[in-house]
């Protein structure tokens, strides 16, 4: 009789990991690759290596972020996995890295989605308290 499907090897597809580390401790450094590496054992992905910037001047086109680029052309690379969307470096270049990433057909994958901004209603607790405080 066969094992069940749970109880085989399966690989989960491939995703890279990029950490922009400036300035960083070793315990923070650590404690990115660990968030990174369960990221990829709850969602059953295997995480095949981690790129990692070191210098605040970095441009788009930095050495760590060219071997990503290099290792996402590789056939049965199903993404990009950082922390959060800062490690891609500040917005104006984190947003055209995004855009090579995706340009590739790859998925940029975070670990803490961005909060979108929240305007507070006139209704709310928020807005109330916010009101009574100006009188």
């Amino acid at each position: 009789m066969e094992t069940l499907t749970e109880h085989r090897l399966v690989i989960g597809p491939s995703v890279y990991g990029f950490l922009r580390l400036v300035r960083v401790s070793e315990t923070r450094q650590e404690a990115l690759l660990a968030s990174l590496a369960e990221y990829c054992r709850s969602h059953e992905l295997e995480l095949s290596g981690v790129f990692t910037e070191r210098e605040a001047s970095a441009g788009p086109g930095s050495a760590a972020f060219t071997g990503l680029m290099d290792v996402l052309a590789l056939p049965d690379v199903y993404g990009v996995l950082a922390p959060a969307v800062s490690h891609l470096g500040p917005k104006p270049i984190a947003a055209e890295r995004g855009r090579r990433i995706k340009a590739v057909g790859s998925q940029l994958l975070l670990v803490r989605r961005p909060r979108p901004a929240r305007v507070p209603s006139a209704l709310s607790p928020t807005a109330i308290r916010l009101l009574e405080t100006e009188s």
